[in-house]
């Protein structure tokens, strides 16, 4: 099992930050190597993925999710294995830290000499750099929002 942690500062409050991430259909315009997610049920995603020219599906149940502080899955069914939690830091009223954390174990040759090269680090860097600059470029405005508990 290998472990990513990576974190980025927004300029927006936390509450948008952490809403605009509840919006996983919306992960593709911010996400590299993903191509659609679709949310089943409140707890249930349905991903497919493309890196590498290597497509994935994989179904991710969401395990806790507690408003403005964290969100949290595991992988439940599909081509990959991974578990992780995102959490929302209130620096002040207009900023946010978004700290992510990824339990995730590569399969085949391909993808344990990508892990070695450190290709998830610099894949999660990226991911959240793009994340920071779509909600910033949006004005702070979150595309929808889901407050429900889990």
């Amino acid at each position: 099992m290998s472990q990513v942690e990576e974190s980025i500062e927004v300029d927006v409050p936390v509450r948008t930050a952490y809403d605009q991430w509840t919006q996983f259909e919306d992960f593709p315009q911010f996400m590299d190597g993903v191509e659609r997610i679709e949310q089943r049920t409140d707890t249930l995603t349905h991903w497919v993925t493309r890196i590498g020219g290597v497509q994935r599906e994989f179904d991710a149940e969401i395990t806790e999710q507690i408003p403005d502080e964290r969100v949290a899955w595991t992988t439940v069914d599909g081509e990959a294995k991974q578990a992780g939690v995102v959490t929302f830091h209130r620096l002040d009223e207009a900023r946010t830290k978004v700290l992510l954390q990824l339990d995730y174990d590569p399969q085949g040759l391909a993808e344990n000499v990508g892990d070695k090269l450190g290709f998830v680090k610099r894949q999660a860097t990226g991911d959240l750099k793009r994340f920071k600059e779509f909600i910033e470029t949006r004005g702070g405005v979150e595309t929808g929002a889901w407050r429900g508990r889990v």
